[in-house]
């Protein structure tokens, strides 16, 4: 299939372009033919309930799902890419439910987000992420499985970066947690997407959580994008009653929950 020619100018403009993506389990698809593009930088949600697709999109756009469409990244085409290319291309998953290795000590996980580079640039690499997660400075010889949950979600995070992402792809960082540890996480998100300008795709439940950090948003249900949130809507009391309306389906004879 020949690309038009404005999904070539998003693929080649873009940091990530995904074009028809479809991923099916069993009989029928679970995600259905979305496209979507993000800038190098951005840090861009994807909203919506349990089960609309979301965690699925993420995973065929890391390589953990058989998928059809077509994924650019960074001006290439990396549909026929494995995982482990993607992820030596620069685009990292960090698992909902954190998938830490707990009988590995938080020093050897952050390893483990590093294996192939260099000691030098490994341990550079480490200093950083210990500079962004404090509450795992002191548990490097811990085994991870003794940490907290959000101290884990650190860590998981922390062994993402240390494969030097150009893409992060966070699978519901605040599943789990509370509130307050909630908002830890999203800071040190913040301030690492400031420093680093680290591109981001997240998947969350929580609009508030994802609010927090993102400065655009997809929102799924059904395994279809039924809205598109800017900015302001994000931060907006009319934005988030757009979105549930969105998540219950109450306009889905809408084109868009709003355009960007």
């Amino acid at each position: 299939m020949m690309m038009t020619n404005d999904a070539t100018v998003a693929a080649e403009s873009n940091l990530l372009h995904v074009e028809g993506l479809t991923v099916r389990y069993g009989a029928g698809p679970v995600v259905h033919g979305i496209s979507l593009s993000m800038a190098s930088g951005a840090v861009v949600a994807l909203l919506g309930a349990n089960g609309a697709g979301k965690s699925s999109t993420l995973r065929a756009i890391a390589g953990l799902e058989p998928a059809e469409g077509r994924v650019h990244f960074d001006g290439k085409e990396i549909t026929r890419f494995t995982s482990a290319q993607r992820f030596r291309s620069g685009i990292v998953y960090v698992p909902e439910g954190r998938a830490i290795v707990t009988d590995l000590s938080v020093a050897e996980n952050l390893t483990l987000g590093s294996y192939f580079v260099d000691s030098t640039t490994r341990e550079r690499r480490r200093q950083m992420v210990l500079e962004f997660f404090p509450e795992i400075a002191n548990r490097l010889k811990a085994p991870a499985g003794l940490l907290s949950g959000g101290e884990q979600q650190m860590l998981a995070i922390g062994r993402g970066l240390m494969s030097g992402p150009r893409l992060l792809l966070l699978d519901e960082p605040s599943l789990g947690l509370a509130p307050m540890l909630v908002a830890r996480v999203y800071e040190r998100l913040a301030l690492i997407q400031k420093e680093q300008k680290l591109a981001a795709l997240l998947v969350e439940q929580s609009f508030h959580a994802a609010a927090k950090l993102a400065s655009r948003a997809w929102v799924m249900r059904h395994g279809h994008i039924v809205g598109e949130l800017d900015a302001q809507a994000l931060h907006g009391r009319e934005g988030r009653q757009r979105a549930i309306d969105a998540y219950l389906g109450a306009r889905q004879h809408e084109p868009s929950v709003n355009q960007a």
